[in-house]
């Protein structure tokens, strides 16, 4: 039986915050508890101090604190 793919149910959006602000992104898959990696062009982030990843059922978080314009 071939597995069937994850797909996003909802994208990711574009969303604005104040520098030194914290800034929450989400997206919701077809599937839940997927695998979720996020990225920053080929660069691969981690969790830290300043990415805190959360995963809930279908939807995955990344909340970047204390956002700079390199954030973008």
């Amino acid at each position: 039986v071939p597995a069937v793919p994850v797909l996003f149910k909802q994208a990711l959006e574009n969303t604005d915050t104040e520098e030194g602000k914290s800034v929450s992104l989400r997206c919701e898959l077809t599937k839940a508890d997927a695998t979720v990696v996020w990225k920053k062009g080929e660069t691969t982030l981690q969790a830290s101090a300043k990415y805190e990843m959360k995963q809930k059922g279908t939807v995955a978080e990344l909340v970047i604190h204390n956002a700079e314009p390199e954030d973008a």
